[in-house]
C-alpha cells in the first residue's frame, strides 16, 4: 500500500496533519468495525485497510524525517513560477489515477509511458517526481521476479535519478540491486 493510497482509503488530502489523520481513523474504524458488522467480510476487509492506512500514516507523521515520503502540498516551485493550475491538478491526478490501474494490472509499459509524460509536462511537481520514482521501482521489481536482471537495474537507476533525495525509494533500490548483484546460492 504506497502513501497516497493511504490517506485516500482515509478519505484525506495529502497535506493532512495527524489530528485529522487520527480523526478519520476513529471515525471509519467505528463504521467498519467487525464487532458493529458481524459477519460482514467486505466490512472486516474495509476495516484491516483503515488500519493499515492509518498505521502507515500515523508512522510516517511522527517519523523526523517525514519529508522524505510526504508529497508536499504545495509542490516547491522556483522563484518566480506560478503554481499548477486547476487544469494541471486535474490532470496530475487523473493520470495519477490511470497508473494506478496500469501498476495494478501489471501493464508497467503504459504506466511508465503516462508517467513520462506527466513527468514532462509538470518537470517541478515533487509529487510527481516521487510517482515516477515508485513506477520506475515497482517495473524494476517485477523484471527482478522474471530473471531480467539487466533490464531491472536500468529501471531501478531510473527510479534513483527520478527522485534522488527519497532515502525510502533509495534504501528499496539498493536492497534490490545488491540481490541481484549477489548470485543465489
Amino acid at each position: 500500500m504506497n502513501l497516497l493510497e493511504c490517506y485516500k482509503i482515509l478519505g484525506l488530502r495529502v497535506d493532512a496533519e495527524l489530528e485529522a489523520v487520527k480523526a478519520a481513523y476513529r471515525r471509519l474504524a467505528r463504521q467498519c468495525h467487525p464487532d458493529v458488522n458481524r459477519g460482514d467480510r467486505q466490512a472486516e476487509y474495509k476495516f484491516i485497510q483503515i488500519t493499515q492506512a492509518y498505521k502507515v500514516l500515523a508512522e510516517i507523521h511522527r517519523s523526523p524525517d517525514k519529508q522524505t515520503w510526504l508529497p508536499s502540498p504545495e509542490p516547491q516551485q522556483p522563484p518566480g513560477r506560478a503554481s499548477l493550475s486547476p487544469l494541471d491538478q486535474r490532470l496530475k491526478w487523473q493520470s495519477y489515477q490511470r497508473i494506478q490501474d496500469c501498476l495494478q494490472q501489471q501493464r508497467y509499459a503504459r504506466a511508465i509511458a503516462l508517467m513520462e509524460g506527466l513527468a514532462q509536462r509538470l518537470p517541478q511537481d515533487l509529487e510527481v517526481r516521487q510517482w515516477q520514482g515508485i513506477t520506475y521501482l515497482s517495473w524494476g521489481r517485477h523484471l527482478f521476479q522474471q530473471g531480467q536482471h539487466h533490464k531491472a537495474r536500468t529501471y531501478l537507476h531510473k527510479a534513483l535519478l527520478a527522485d534522488p533525495h527519497n532515502r525510502k525509494l533509495r534504501q528499496r533500490v539498493e536492497e534490490l540491486l545488491q540481490t541481484i548483484l549477489i548470485p543465489a546460492i
